[in-house]
């Protein structure tokens, strides 16, 4: 009996219909972005018999594989008495919960012609949640050199009809009792479990790239139209150094109509062809092919890349009825998510700006999100955590609790929607508009009606139709939320009395004294102020050595922390001791994971090899993993560290952490993992910040608004 646990996230997303989520295949394996071993892999084996493994891992093939640009090795030796198994762990994500039925297992075979000539193939078996195996089926005798298409029904395996896709967590290969020891590879790749067998459809669509980018480093962006035919599954890229013999090097998603070539190479010229694979991978004809090529780049260059990367998240990928941010790409393609948004919303003024886009693009994009938010579902003018593009609506993907207003996520979008009307001035009419319907929003959000009773001393985060009050969280620094105080106080309409930023952000008194030490898990920073040293730095605010740096970034994206300073501190000079901590602690490494030090550094919230978690630099919270938004967020703080790990990321990791959006969210060398997803909340504040340190241009904006001035006005006078 095998006994393996799920872990880590998975790889697939796609396109809406008709304003329901597009159904995926469950894929248990395409492509492993990281060399070496397959993370979401585990191998065992006993006796005289073995399985080649990587610390207990599969082995990555990058020479032999079905779709490029990597596959799973099965070396492995049968002996009597012995048993190997190796099992394909599902990698869940967030967000991607909508599948195909679950009727056929599907994946491809190669047999090297080194093996032996007997056929010791081993049995195939689906793993339940339980850690159960189904039934087994043998693999029957194979040709060598060549891919073959193994797929067979679930039923074979259960015995039962309606299998939904999440009951399976693995594949697994294993034998036992074999009768001989001579070696055995084979090759495992695009292992699916499918609605039906096979689907061959003609392709009509003509494949053809619209471009390949001259201006990086060591990458190359390579773009097409977007792809419209369901029968194109994926899009197959292929490279060439002479335009004559090209080698196919990797797959695309249908849905998304670029691929970066991170080919780590200055100085190269190569040429690009694509073809588009159907259902049954097969292939059609390769377009014309396009030169693309790679040059040095200044630092001020590798800033304006970063940005313009992380930018067309927002601009590119978002949700195209709303115009608004997804949660995570990949991930549903229909929820959009509030806070995200706002984050978006002020990387598309600086996308403005840097002429990404053109100012006009800019306006009709702005116009279509304010008509989307002016109609979708507001509670006492709030807007929820998650709504769903196509209709507006409240999407209550974290449970049925959260089914109403979120506050703290509203501040987000409102931190946006208030440097947008600062930034659209113009005299052009559609400017106008565009204030007029910021001013509208913003005036109608009730953040007083979140106060729950008249006497509050806090704010609460949550506001449910049919509910109420049921999660009951109130409010209390030292974390992200205390943009949400400073905009209620800020109000012209709804406005709280600035004592309440003393009273509930800044609480001091044994409610927040027993919230922080909670999740602090220490009585350090649990009366708001600290006062301790830690690692020769006086932090002045903040739980334990300051928390995740996300905290700060979300609070300070609009509101400049140079202008803010309460009783306790000044909060530029606060973040960025916060910063050095969580510098200093990366360099120090007390837990000596792999990687961490002077480049590579800023632990913060972020998709992980096991689950989404927000680490910090006290031992307790340290997973292991870096964020790349941690310290490229950080520049405004820590210029000089935050452009050594951008450097180290790019040219030294971007071969597996940098893609179509940036960079990938996380990364951890000691497991070998690197993230699949990008994710809303995190590729925003690296296009915002860097530019806030370039130009200020973000905190100039939101500065200037007359509500802002006189919210930290009110708030001054109370000091």
């Amino acid at each position: 009996m095998l006994a393996y646990k799920l872990i880590g996230s998975c790889l697939l997303f796609s396109l809406a219909f008709n304003g329901q989520e597009y159904e995926y295949n469950y894929t248990f394996f395409t492509n492993s972005n990281m060399r070496g071993n397959y993370f979401s892999s585990k191998t065992s084996s006993k006796g005289r018999s073995s399985i080649k493994n990587i610390n207990e891992r599969l082995p990555i093939n990058e020479l032999t594989c079905h779709t490029p640009g990597n596959s799973l090795t099965l070396e492995y030796q049968n002996a009597p008495g012995g048993e190997w198994n190796a099992a394909v762990f599902y990698r869940e994500k967030r967000g991607m919960d909508h599948f195909k039925k679950a009727n056929y297992l599907s994946f491809w075979l190669f047999k090297e012609s080194s093996s032996s000539q007997l056929n010791e193939l081993p049995a195939v078996y689906l793993m339940r949640k339980d850690s159960s195996l189904t039934a087994g089926v043998f693999l029957k005798k194979l040709d060598a050199n060549k891919w073959h298409r193994v797929s067979f029904p679930i039923t074979l395996l259960t015995n039962t009809h309606n299998n939904k896709p999440s009951d399976f967590i693995a594949v697994v290969f294993s034998y036992q009792e074999g009768q001989e020891s001579q070696r055995h590879v084979l090759h495992v790749d695009d292992i699916e479990l499918l609605e039906i067998d096979v689907v061959t459809k003609t392709i009509t669509t003509k494949p053809e790239i619209s471009s390949a980018s001259n201006e990086y480093a060591r990458h190359v962006d390579i773009t097409w139209n977007q792809i419209t035919d369901r029968n194109i599954r994926l899009v197959k890229i292929y490279r060439s150094t002479d335009g004559n013999i090209f080698t196919p090097i990797g797959v695309q998603e249908a849905y998304i109509n670029r691929f970066t070539d991170f080919h780590g190479k200055t100085g190269q010229k190569y040429f690009y062809s694509i073809s588009f694979l159907d259902h049954n991978y097969k292939e059609t004809s390769r377009s014309d092919f396009v030169p693309g090529m790679t040059t040095t780049m200044t630092d001020d260059e590798l800033l304006t890349m970063v940005q313009q990367a992380s930018f067309r998240y927002y601009w590119e990928a978002a949700e195209p009825i709303s115009g608004l941010a997804k949660e995570n790409i990949h991930g549903r393609q229909n929820m959009i998510a509030t806070g995200a948004s706002g984050f978006g919303i002020m990387a598309l003024i600086v996308g403005t700006e840097r002429k990404f886009i053109s100012r006009k693009e800019s306006i009709q994009r702005f116009i279509k999100i304010l008509n989307f938010l002016e109609k979708a579902d507001r509670f006492h003018g709030v807007y929820p955590h998650f709504l769903d593009g196509p209709t507006g609506k409240v999407e209550p993907f974290f449970g049925p609790k959260d089914n109403g207003a979120d506050l703290v996520e509203t501040s987000f979008l409102m931190q946006g929607l208030l440097a947008v009307r600062q930034y659209f001035r113009g005299n052009d009419p559609q400017e106008k508009i565009i204030r007029d319907k910021i001013t509208a929003i913003w005036e109608k959000a009730e953040w007083d009606w979140f106060k729950q009773y008249p006497d509050s001393k806090f704010l609460f985060w949550h506001w449910s139709p049919d509910q109420g009050w049921i999660i009951n969280h109130n409010l209390i620094g030292w974390n992200e939320t205390m943009v949400t105080y400073l905009l209620a106080i800020a109000s012209p309409t709804h406005a709280v009395s600035p004592t309440m930023y003393y009273t509930g952000w800044a609480n001091q008194d044994s409610t927040g004294i027993q919230y922080r030490s909670g999740w602090g898990q220490t009585m350090d920073g649990s009366m708001y102020t600290n006062g301790k040293t830690y690692f020769g730095i006086k932090l002045d605010v903040g739980v334990s050595t300051g928390g995740p740096l996300f905290f700060t970034h979300y609070s300070y994206m609009g509101y400049d922390p140079h202008f803010i300073t309460d009783r306790f501190t000044n909060y530029f000079v606060n973040n960025q001791n916060i910063a050095k901590i969580n510098y200093r602690y990366c360099v120090e490494n007390p837990k000596k994971f792999k990687g961490y030090g002077d480049s590579a550094w800023g632990l913060t919230a972020s998709d992980g090899p096991f689950t989404y978690s927000a680490d910090e630099p006290v031992t307790w919270q340290d997973r292991g993993k870096i964020t790349p938004t941690g310290a490229i967020s950080s520049f405004p703080y820590l210029p000089v560290e935050s452009m050594k790990a951008l450097k180290n990321y790019y040219y030294n990791y971007g071969e597996f952490l940098w893609g179509e959006y940036g960079f990938r969210d996380a990364f951890d060398l000691t497991r070998n993992w690197c993230s699949d997803i990008y994710m809303g909340l995190n590729q925003a504040p690296m296009t915002v910040m860097i530019e806030n340190y370039r130009t200020g241009l973000i905190w100039k904006l939101f500065m200037q608004d007359p509500d802002i001035q006189n919210g930290l006005k009110k708030l001054n006078e109370i000091k």
